[in-house]
């Protein structure tokens, strides 16, 4: 009887754990922040926003308890070609001079993880090229995250997948 009803246990709770990395999370629209894009963001996320020289819009999203941090950096763009904004990108991570290796990569973006004596280091890139302007998502530099983490934060700013 205790092994039947833990089954059923089992068999109820595990479809609740899929989250693709955004359990608990809600929509966050970034519209009011001059960044047209809508990310999944914790509840208690609070947001921050300033202007760098009228020319980059520059917002932080965070929340401390769900270790959740990112940054979000939107300007024009130099092209509309997403490979070569990636690419920059790329390139820009590969110049640390910590980097270790690409952990997953895709078509708008990337994981990736730094190398810092023996302790790795994670972090993320997700480009958005939306009208004339390259959204650039990527993990906040004011904390050190696990790959759990990262993948977690980078998942919650994909465009949601319709089903």
């Amino acid at each position: 009887m205790r092994l039947t009803l833990c089954a059923l246990l089992i068999l109820f709770l595990l479809p609740s754990c899929e989250n693709n990395g955004r359990g608990g999370y809600g929509e966050l629209d970034l519209t009011a922040y001059s960044i047209p894009v809508t990310i999944q963001a914790p509840d208690s996320a609070t947001v921050q926003s300033q202007s760098l020289s009228g020319v980059i819009d520059d917002v932080l999203i965070k929340s401390p308890a769900d270790r959740y941090a990112v940054q979000v950096l939107a300007s024009d763009a130099a092209t509309n070609d997403m490979a070569r904004l990636k690419a920059d990108q790329l390139e820009l991570v590969r110049d640390n001079r910590y980097f270790a290796r690409v952990v997953e990569e895709e078509p708008q973006g990337f994981i990736f993880e730094n190398k810092i004596d023996t302790t790795s280091v994670y972090g993320f890139r997700y480009i958005i090229y939306r009208g004339d302007r390259e959204i650039v998502f990527q993990n906040s530099f004011d904390g050190v995250f696990t790959l759990p983490e990262i993948e977690s934060m980078y998942a919650s700013v994909k465009p949601q997948e319709t089903k």
